[in-house]
């Protein structure tokens, strides 16, 4: 028997994994496919995932290969009618290290996530389709494996979800579609240093879209479709569409046709199971939320459940929904707005990057604060330079850390500010000269802002659970 069954091999149930396994947590993961998937997919990694990975140890890994969103270059047939980006590209900060957005097809961020799996000690079980779910009071049978907990990472047409009977709620827009191909082409007509596009400027009608892939020799290829258009011949659909014969591909190494689904599930668990990832929410393709909402699910349980396991309040799991729920729900109408073009739709950049998430209202957001100030409990925890490192070095790793503006209190992990980093966090609203603490959760946000170590060591003994902790000596 093992401790957590994760099913679903993409990059939440990877990242799921990863976070068990460092914590020592029995953990086996399992998926349908004979093999790892060559697809580029998910290419946007967002600031805020970004942070996640350079916690779970894998950020050197995906920044060596990702690389910064192309500039865009429009064309009627061969000729260039336009140039621009799709944002101003922004300069890492103290508190904010990772600023922009970067691509990787999800192949090679799912391979950088499967080095670090394998680093600690456990491969995927490829070829292991879930066909029957069972649980009872102690644990989850699935796929001959018995658990104390599952977790279904599974996709969209989530076996799991379906098993527990959980409604999918919200639409899929058959109208709605796009062709989607990683092709191969075997000549320079097109550079690699641009997003190529077709389309009609005045009306930002997309036609045809093609975007080198980093860490590969593919470009992968988007084009909306009209209700009823089936593009059999790709080839013959690229020349169309871009009004040139030169755009011959050799290859074509993944496609895909795409409807856009809106969907959140009524429940991320029943019993012993929970849902991450595209099993619990669906979203439009547009600011690159999909991936990067799954991943942070994933942080978000990976921690909880392994402070279960050794012995908090079973509670603690009821967290998970009443944290990432809200924020599906949030993201589903920003991409939503994004797909549709509204004039209310965000900006890409920081309303995209996921930075601003926060858990002000869950039951682990607490302030004892006499003098509240604009950093609140449950938003992202800033990092800010120390004289060893940064915070999010101090930050890395399974456990939660206690910074003091004053003399550090007798705590496990605990860390006295300096000038530097007092200086940082005061400009988020936090009066040196008044002090006090700030309990950072496992998984970077803000559990605790108080005035004196006795609140601290309250809440860590209490929400955070000390026999797992072990903060008090």
């Amino acid at each position: 028997m093992t401790d957590v069954l994760v099913i679903g091999a993409g990059p939440t149930g990877l990242t799921l994994a990863i976070d068990l396994a460092r914590r020592g947590v029995p953990v086996r993961i399992v998926d349908a496919a004979p093999g790892p998937s060559g697809a580029s997919r998910g290419k946007g990694i967002q600031p805020r995932t970004q942070e996640v990975f350079d916690d779970l140890g894998v950020i050197d890994e995906i920044l060596a290969t990702a690389r910064p969103y192309p500039p865009m270059r429009a064309y009627r047939g061969d000729t260039v009618v336009w140039e621009g980006t799709l944002g101003e590209p922004r300069a890492a900060a103290p508190d904010v290290p990772y600023p922009g957005i970067v691509m990787l097809p999800q192949q090679l961020t799912e391979l950088a996530l499967r080095n670090r799996l394998a680093a600690l000690g456990v491969a995927v079980e490829y070829g292991t389709p879930v066909a029957d779910l069972t649980q009872d009071d102690d644990g989850v049978t699935a796929a001959g494996i018995r658990a104390t907990y599952a977790v279904g990472a599974d996709g969209g047409r989530s076996t799991v979800r379906k098993a527990l009977d959980i409604p999918f709620l919200g639409d899929t827009f058959d109208t709605e579609r796009m062709a989607l191909a990683d092709v191969r082409f075997s000549d320079g007509r097109l550079d690699r240093d641009h997003w190529h596009i077709w389309g009609d400027l005045a009306t930002q009608e997309l036609r045809l879209g093609l975007c080198p892939l980093p860490g590969t020799d593919t470009f992968q290829l988007t084009a909306p479709l009209a209700p009823d258009e089936e593009p059999a011949d790709l080839q013959r659909f690229v020349t169309e569409r871009s009004g040139r014969d030169d755009l011959v591909f050799t290859e074509v190494t993944w496609r895909s046709l795409y409807r856009v689904n809106i969907r959140l599930a009524a429940s991320y668990r029943r019993g012993r199971v929970f849902l991450a990832g595209d099993a619990a929410h669906a979203h439009s393709p547009a600011g690159g939320q999909g991936l990067n909402t799954g991943v942070q699910d994933a942080y978000n349980l990976g921690w909880k459940l392994a402070a279960v396991l050794a012995g908090a309040h079973p509670d603690l799991l009821d967290t998970y929904q009443a944290e990432r729920q809200p924020v599906a729900a949030d993201v589903l109408g920003l991409s939503t707005l994004l797909l549709r073009g509204s004039q209310d739709a965000p900006r890409r950049g920081r309303d995209t990057d996921q930075l601003d998430v926060h858990y002000r209202d869950s039951a682990l957001s607490v302030d004892t604060r006499r003098v509240p100030g604009p950093l609140r409990a449950g938003d992202r925890a800033p990092d800010a330079p120390l004289g060893d490192g940064t915070l999010f070095d101090r930050f890395r790793g399974p456990h939660a850390t206690v910074l003091a503006f004053r003399p550090a209190p007798a705590l496990d992990h605990a860390v006295e500010l300096n000038t530097g980093a007092q200086a940082a966090y005061g400009s988020y609203g936090i009066d040196p000269e008044a002090g006090g603490y700030v309990v950072v959760r496992p998984d970077g946000y803000v559990g605790l802002l108080a005035d004196d170590a006795d609140a601290v060591r309250d809440y860590l003994s209490t929400a955070l659970d000390r026999s797992h902790y072990s903060p008090v000596p």
